[in-house]
């Protein structure tokens, strides 16, 4: 049976063991979403969860502190717990709060502490912008150089990353290395086990960065002993536009005070002893700073229900059998047009499928009339992310399909090569 054909595709759905979860979702009629690796989409438990907030605000006031189902007060620290078994890490070790650039500077402004020859922050040329300029802000605050005290390990292609060149980079002049779990671009996923024992082994502390993993890529962090992570929740794990961030630190590290404190950062115990000298949590919640922004986080309550019916190992199993029908018949349908496919083939990818090509701006624009919703990266980038949860085998199969017309008709030419505001 050809691959490119609806008996084929609908074959692999019913073999989808995590089908039943799409209609949990609410998708635009007619549509075939592909960008939840940007924004992932609306369930309906997510939308029930933040009613039930609103509704918790409307009967209890301020009461909805310790009142409800879901207590504000310990909001954060309830979905943290949700959350740990998504990212391999212990009940205490996570906590939701934040954003993802926030929490890069709490995590490095408690972890870099130079000293001696060892003042050098290791990252490399690719990650995404928000790390770059997080990490440039904490060099220049403790009064270095970002030129000299920044080592961007170099990607050879500019898509992937040779994690010998990762390796070498550490020396004994690093204080801290910061990383990001999946390249955003390419999707490549970083052995961030081997890269957490080399640098350990050097005496040099290490986090990642996890937004383009979590929700798709399982991890053991404790495991692992990585130093500490940080994550957006918006991605894979659908928690809506502007969502609550999240946060790991290893156990390890707890009773070290956070570089940027501020009253939640308190021994709940204590907080509200009004106290001007700060008794940290004794767990991940230290890594807070001011108030949780409740009805911002509600979305997760939904959210995570169903990673933990779904599992992370399930999610990750379908999501790689998804980017390889999708990798299979862009090369069967696809070769006589001059795309690339720069992620990953083997299961060092992620959750998307990464396309070069000259016409990418407009071939995006061309699929969004189609009703197939794509993710341009400049400045030849097409990402196409099957999710697990709400994406079907035939949402791929029709998607190629519909490219292949696109490529074939030259529809792409009605549109201006350049992306619009937001890519």
């Amino acid at each position: 049976m050809r691959k490119n054909t609806p008996e084929y595709a609908g074959m692999l759905d019913e073999k989808d063991e995590l089908k039943h979860f799409r209609k949990e979702f609410y998708i635009k009629e007619g549509s075939i979403y592909l960008d939840g690796n940007s924004l992932g989409l609306l369930s309906k438990r997510s939308e029930q969860a933040v009613l039930e907030l609103l509704q918790s605000w409307k009967s209890y006031g301020i009461d909805g502190w310790t009142e409800g189902k879901h207590p504000w007060y310990y909001l954060a620290e309830s979905l943290g717990e949700a959350l740990a078994p998504i990212i391999g890490a212990k009940s205490n070790e996570t906590i939701v709060t934040g954003s993802t650039t926030s929490n890069l500077h709490q995590l490095a402004a408690t972890f870099y502490q130079p000293e001696g020859k060892r003042t050098k922050i290791v990252t490399d040329e690719i990650s995404f912008p928000t790390d770059i300029y997080a990490l440039q802000s904490q060099l220049k605050l403790k009064g270095y150089d970002p030129e000299e005290h920044l080592v961007k390990v170099k990607s050879k292609d500019g898509h992937l990353l040779a994690e010998e060149d990762l390796l070498a980079a550490m020396t004994e002049e690093t204080a801290l290395v910061v990383l990001s779990g999946v390249q955003y671009r390419s999707g490549q996923i970083l052995d961030m086990k081997k890269l957490t024992e080399a640098a350990h082994e050097k005496g040099i502390l290490i986090g990642f960065d996890l937004c383009h993993s979590i929700g798709s890529v399982p991890h053991s962090l404790s495991e692992w002993g990585t130093d500490f992570a940080f994550w957006c929740t918006y991605k894979h794990l659908n928690g809506g536009p502007g969502a609550v961030a999240g946060l790991y630190v290893n156990s390890r590290h707890f009773g070290k005070t956070p570089g940027l404190a501020g009253w939640f950062s308190s021994d709940k115990e204590k907080q509200f002893d009004m106290e001007h000298e700060l008794t940290p949590a004794g767990h991940a919640g230290a890594y807070q700073m001011g108030t949780p922004h409740v009805l911002s986080m509600a979305p997760l309550i939904g959210s995570l229900a169903m990673f933990k019916e779904a599992g992370i190992g399930s999610i990750r199993e379908k999501s790689l059998r998804l980017t390889e029908y999708m990798m299979e018949l862009i090369e069967e349908e696809l070769s006589e047009f001059g795309f690339l496919i720069r992620n990953p083939k083997d299961e060092t990818r992620g959750g998307h499928v990464f396309l070069e090509h000259p016409e990418a701006a407009r071939i995006c624009r061309a699929l969004k009339e189609k009703s197939i919703i794509p993710d341009f990266r400049s400045p030849n980038g097409i990402r196409l992310a099957p999710v697990a949860l709400y994406n079907s085998f035939e949402d791929v199969r029709l998607s190629i399909e519909a490219l292949k017309t696109i490529m074939k008709e030259e529809s792409y030419k009605a549109f201006e090569n350049k992306r619009g505001v937001i890519a």
